[in-house]
């Protein structure tokens, strides 16, 4: 049963990601706005590689965390042909080893290796019917160690379910650009990633609804900005997307 689940819950991925018609063509269009070619990305959370896919378009040069076996196999066939893709096993955190994940194989999008996110996540109608019934020991890296090997990306993006907080406490380099997910009800969590990203460097922020790849604000905001603009009723409707990038003079 578990080898079917995997099965489902990856065709459900591909058919999420790769599936819906002019997906990447929006996704490249909104996204060649934040990096250019031959600039370096990395794709935290690559899943089943849109993302990527979409920068490596652009003439990106990527570097893909995926912590899920499936997923980085996957991804390594996807992108085997590939010069400016690299795809690494592992997930971004505050620190360097070994952690646990809970692979949720019906639903592999809100895998995690934050067990408290889960915990809290799990008691939510929008999360009834989700199970998170494969746990498997993973390599865990922070992005300054990434940083020192690869070199300073001009954007990182983030959706690793519950764990940017963490993420972010492993980064000590100001970067040009980041985003990372929001969930209306874990409000907390993207309140701690702005403070962290503000003792870094100054940031301005913007945001966006859903699946939409276009910015809700037409400017950007300070953190306390942002921080009312994800308590309206509209932004409370879905999940989104945070966008940082240094507020440069």
């Amino acid at each position: 049963m578990s080898h079917i689940k995997r099965i489902l819950g990856l065709s459900r991925s591909l058919a999420i990601y790769h599936g819906i018609p002019f997906r990447q063509r929006r996704l490249r269009n909104f996204y060649s706005k934040l990096a250019s070619p031959d600039e370096l990305v990395f794709d935290l959370g690559a899943h089943a590689g849109n993302r990527t896919r979409a920068f490596e378009a652009i003439g990106c040069r990527v570097i893909a965390l995926e912590p899920q076996p499936d997923f980085a196999r996957l991804l390594r066939i996807l992108f085997a042909r590939s010069t400016t893709v690299k795809v690494i096993e592992s997930a971004a955190s505050n620190k360097q080893g070994r952690a646990f994940l809970s692979i949720s194989e019906r639903t592999p999008t809100v895998t995690t290796i934050d067990a408290g996110w889960k915990k809290v996540r799990g008691l939510e109608p929008g999360f009834s019917g989700v199970q998170w019934n494969r746990p498997i020991e993973i390599e865990t890296i922070t992005l300054d160690l990434l940083i020192q090997k690869f070199g300073i990306p001009s954007f990182i993006k983030i959706d690793v379910e519950g764990s940017e907080p963490n993420v972010l406490a492993g980064l000590n380099y100001a970067v040009r650009g980041l985003s990372f997910e929001y969930l209306p009800s874990a409000l907390e969590h993207t309140r701690k990633c702005i403070s962290r990203l503000n003792s870094i460097a100054p940031y301005k922020f913007n945001w966006s609804y859903g699946e939409s790849y276009r910015f809700a604000e037409k400017f950007w905001m300070t953190s306390s900005e942002i921080s009312k603009a994800l308590e309206t009723p509209y932004a409370q409707r879905r999940a989104g997307d945070v966008y940082a990038r240094l507020n440069i003079p």
